[in-house]
C-alpha cells in the first residue's frame, strides 16, 4: 500500500484518507473513490487528495478485519460486522470468558498494522458484553499478513466463552451466640443475586452451629443432591485445622487448599465430599462486592476445573477492589478528624447524542420550567463544588450549544459522536485540564441530578484522596453520574463503540466508591414517554 497525495488523475480505486468536501457533497474518510467521487472533486477544483492506493494481494481495511476476526477459533462468541477496519466480538450466553494469551500476543506480533484486544483470561461476562477487537490500523494490509495470522489461530482455540450451568447449590452457615439472624438472611440474599446469572438456585439451606461435629452433619446432609455445598462460618477461618476445613473432613472429605493469593478473599477453603466439591467462604463474600469467592465459583459454575494449583494461580491480578469496612489492605482509617485533601474535580456534561429513540426531536432541548435540559443539567454541575465544566457536542452542535449562551461553559465537538457514547467520554477526559485529580462525568439527559447530590459525589471522592472512583446508586444499583481519576484516563481510550466506563469501572482499576443520591441516579429520558413522565415539554 502507498500512502500519500494522489493526483486526480490516478485516484480512481484508492481510498480517501480524509473526509473531503467537494462542493455540495461531503465525501467521508475511508471511501473507496469511483467515477463519480472523482467527478465531484474535479467539478470543486481539488486536483489531488491525499489517499491509500492499494498493491496486488493488498486487503482493504474491512476485509482484513473480517478474515482475522473469521479465523479465531471460538465458542460463544458472536463476531459482528466489519467497520473502520474493526470486528467487534461479543459474548453469545452469560459465563466466563478464557483466553490463550500465547496465540494473542503471536497474533500482535505478527505486524503492527494488525491488532487484537481482549478482556482478561476468567473474566465473567453477560451476554452481548464485548469480549474482544480485531482492529486494522491503516486502510489496508498486505493478503501475506492476514495468512500469517490465520496460521498462528489455526493452532487452537483462541478464546471463547464457557457458559454457565443451572447448578443445585447447598447453603449452609454456622452461628455463635450473637450472630444476628439479620447477617445470616442477608447472606441469603446476596448468594441469590451471585447465582441468578447462572440460572442457579440455592436447592439446600441450613443454619447449625458453630463447632465441627454439628457442620459436619450438615455437610454430609447437603451432598445428598447438590451439585456444590459453600458453608460460610461465623468465625473467620484462621488455620487448616479450623471449624469448616475440619468439619468437611469429618464429613468424610477432602480439603484441597485453604488460602488464597486473592485480596479480598485470603481465606477461602476448596474441598469435596464424594464427587461434590465445597467451599468454605471467606467472610468478605457476604458482601456482593467481587472478591476471591467470586473467582472460583464463577468457574465452577462455568464446568471449569478449579484445583489447588488454579488458585495458586490466581495472584498475579488477585489485589481486588477493597470491601467498604476495609478501604486499603491492613491499614488504619484515618482519624475521623482527620482534615482531607480539597481535590480539583472538573465537570464533563456528555451532549452530542443523537437522541435516536426519541423519533425525531432532540431531548436535550426539551424544556423542564422553561429551561432546556442541557441547560439544566448545566446549570446544576457549575452550581456544584466542581472546578469547571466542559460540555460535549456532537449531533446538532450549533443549537446546543445556542442553548447554553452566557454560560460560563467550554465546549469541544466531538466529530465522531455517531460512533458512540465511548467516542464522547473520550472527548470528555482529553478535555480535563491537567490540573484536575478526576472528572466529574455527567449525562446531559438525567433531570433530577442536583447540586448536593453532585457535591456529595465530590466529597467522597475527596475523602479517597482523589483516588477512587465514585459512582452514584440508587438502591444499591450502579447509576449515574460517575466521577473518573486521572489514573484510570488512560484505560478509557481503549474504549470502544456505544459503551461507557461500566466494564471499565468494574475492572479493579481502582478503588470504587458507591454513593447513594436515590431514584434520580436511574432517572433518563430516552423516550418520549420518559420525558413525559419527567415532566419535560419537547419543543414545538
Amino acid at each position: 500500500m502507498k500512502f500519500g497525495p494522489v493526483p486526480l488523475d490516478r485516484a480512481e480505486g484508492a481510498i480517501l484518507a480524509h473526509a473531503t468536501q467537494a462542493g455540495t457533497r461531503r465525501i467521508k474518510k475511508g471511501t473507496r473513490l469511483g467515477a463519480a467521487e472523482i467527478a465531484a472533486l474535479r467539478e470543486a477544483g481539488i486536483a489531488e487528495v491525499a489517499a491509500a492506493v492499494l498493491d496486488p494481494g493488498d486487503l482493504d481495511e474491512n476485509e482484513a478485519a473480517r478474515r482475522i476476526a473469521a479465523a479465531l477459533k471460538s465458542r460463544g462468541v458472536e463476531v459482528r460486522d466489519a467497520a473502520t477496519g474493526r470486528v467487534n466480538l461479543h459474548a453469545g450466553p452469560a459465563g466466563v470468558f478464557c483466553v490463550d494469551r500465547a496465540l494473542i500476543d503471536a497474533i500482535n506480533a505478527v505486524d503492527p498494522a494488525i491488532t487484537i484486544a481482549t478482556l482478561n483470561d476468567h473474566v465473567r461476562v453477560e451476554p452481548g458484553r464485548m469480549v474482544a477487537t480485531v482492529k486494522i490500523i491503516p486502510f489496508a494490509v498486505a493478503g501475506t499478513l492476514v495468512d500469517a495470522v490465520e496460521a498462528i489461530a489455526a493452532r487452537g482455540a483462541v478464546f471463547g466463552v464457557h457458559p454457565f450451568a443451572a447448578r443445585r447449590v447447598a447453603l449452609i452457615q454456622t452461628s455463635l451466640p450473637g450472630t444476628k439472624p439479620s447477617v445470616l438472611d442477608k447472606t441469603v440474599k446476596t448468594m441469590r443475586a451471585r447465582l441468578e446469572p447462572s440460572g442457579s438456585a440455592i436447592a439446600f439451606e441450613r443454619r447449625t452451629p458453630h463447632d465441627e461435629a454439628s457442620l459436619a452433619r450438615a455437610l454430609a446432609d447437603a451432598t445428598a443432591g447438590s451439585d456444590i455445598v459453600i458453608a460460610f462460618g461465623a468465625s473467620a477461618v484462621s488455620d487448616g485445622d479450623d471449624v469448616i476445613p475440619a468439619a468437611i473432613r469429618g464429613a468424610g472429605g477432602t480439603v484441597e487448599r485453604f488460602g488464597m493469593p486473592v485480596d479480598p478473599g485470603n481465606l477461602l477453603v476448596k474441598g469435596h465430599i464424594g464427587a461434590v466439591p465445597v467451599l468454605g467462604a471467606p467472610g468478605c463474600a457476604r458482601s456482593p462486592k467481587e472478591n476471591g469467592f467470586d473467582w472460583v465459583l464463577d468457574r465452577m459454575l462455568a464446568g471449569l476445573d478449579v484445583d489447588a494449583g488454579t488458585i495458586a494461580g490466581m495472584g498475579v491480578g488477585g489485589l481486588l477492589m477493597e470491601i467498604a469496612t476495609r478501604p486499603q489492605p491492613r491499614e488504619a482509617r484515618p482519624p475521623a478528624d482527620a482534615q482531607t485533601k480539597p481535590a480539583n474535580v472538573h465537570a464533563v456534561l456528555l451532549a452530542a447524542g443523537r437522541s435516536s429513540r426519541m423519533g425525531g426531536p432532540n431531548k436535550l432541548l426539551a424544556s423542564f420550567d422553561d429551561t432546556p435540559l442541557v441547560r439544566r443539567s448545566a446549570e446544576r454541575a457549575l452550581a456544584s463544588r466542581a472546578d469547571g465544566l466542559t460540555v460535549i457536542l456532537g449531533h446538532q452542535a450549533e443549537r446546543v450549544a445556542a442553548a447554553l449562551a452566557g454560560l460560563a461553559v467550554a465546549t469541544r465537538r466531538n466529530p465522531d459522536f455517531a460512533q458512540g457514547l465511548s467516542t464522547s467520554l473520550k472527548a470528555g477526559l482529553h478535555a480535563v485540564p491537567e490540573a484536575a485529580d478526576g472528572a466529574l462525568v455527567l449525562l446531559a439527559d438525567m433531570p433530577a441530578i442536583g447540586t448536593a447530590a453532585l457535591d456529595a459525589l465530590i466529597d467522597a471522592f475527596e475523602r479517597s484522596g482523589g483516588r477512587a472512583v465514585v459512582r452514584a446508586t440508587h438502591n444499591g444499583k450502579r447509576g449515574n453520574p460517575v466521577i473518573l481519576p486521572r489514573a484510570v484516563f488512560v484505560a478509557v481510550d481503549g474504549l470502544a463503540g456505544d459503551t461507557g466506563a461500566r466494564h471499565l469501572v468494574e475492572s479493579g482499576l481502582a478503588e470504587v466508591i458507591d454513593v447513594e443520591i436515590g431514584a434520580a441516579a436511574s432517572i433518563d429520558v430516552d423516550t418520549q414517554d420518559a420525558l413525559a413522565r419527567a415532566g419535560g415539554v419537547l419543543e414545538e
